[in-house]
């Protein structure tokens, strides 16, 4: 099978998915569920790429299939528990309430966007699998070192915001202990740092432009529209002067040593 093809079948997967998925959110009230689908398919893609397009080394194929479903997984699996806590996200409510009578066609929007980026960020991974290559590189070794520092990084980073928000006292609070002492978003760090563990493998055997993209994109989607701003807004709106101190003491997104305030 061709790479066009497969993508072009990705798609033709994820798109309907989203559409039922936003129809599942109008009765629910409760869009959170796009975050899952949205990692779910990535991470599908991958391992169906691995398996139904013969480029590169089969080796490296499933090796990176592999990073990017246990990834996938990792991730799919605490958002689970997220979709099934009862609310809905608090960046999905502000939508919501931004939008007003137009948040119906304004989630099918941002739905099926969801679904688009699937697709575009699905490319990454075949760009990966492409090098011909039989040996293992000092480059893909590179590659499994970011990977799981990444993973590692981004678990921690969420089990300790699990545990802060679910010791009793702590509500309304700003987590500033273990990971996030050093940067406010930490998570979302890791997460990116993942998709920069794709980039040594695949260079070389493609654009840079083209290996660089998904990272590119991404590190603008979170450092300043959909990720960071909207929670920082929630945030300072919930917390006051406790998160501004937060704010002006530690770093928004790389983990660095904190300031002092003042």
């Amino acid at each position: 099978m061709s790479a066009g093809l497969a993508v072009g079948l990705v798609a033709t997967a994820i798109v309907p998915v989203m559409a039922l998925l936003w129809y599942r959110q109008l009765r629910t009230r409760e869009a959170d569920v796009v975050d899952l689908a949205w990692t779910v398919g990535l991470g599908g893609a991958a391992v169906f790429y691995a398996a139904a397009v013969p480029v590169g080394v089969g080796w490296r194929r499933w090796v990176v299939a592999g990073m990017a479903g246990l990834w996938s997984a990792r991730l799919a699996w605490y958002l689970v528990g997220r979709v099934r806590t009862p609310g809905e996200d608090g960046r999905y409510r502000d939508l919501r309430a931004k939008w007003g009578r137009a948040a119906p066609v304004k989630f099918f929007v941002f739905f099926q966007a969801q679904a688009a980026l699937v697709i575009v960020l699905s490319v990454h991974f075949l760009l990966a699998m492409r090098a011909p290559d039989p040996s293992l590189r000092l480059v893909d070794l590179a590659g499994l070192v970011i990977w799981v520092i990444s993973v590692v990084g981004e678990s921690i980073a969420d089990r300790q915001l699990h545990r802060f928000r679910t010791t009793p006292g702590n509500g309304g609070r700003v987590c500033m202990t273990g990971l996030w002492r050093y940067s406010r978003h930490p998570n979302y760090f890791f997460e990116w740092l993942h998709w920069l563990a794709y980039v040594p493998i695949a260079y070389g055997h493609a654009p840079l432009w083209a290996i660089l993209f998904a990272p590119a994109l991404l590190l603008v989607s979170i450092r300043f529209v959909t990720g960071i701003p909207p929670i920082e807004r929630r945030s300072v709106e919930r917390r006051g002067e406790e998160y501004r101190r937060y704010q002006r003491t530690t770093s928004a997104f790389i983990p660095w040593f904190p300031r002092r305030d003042g």
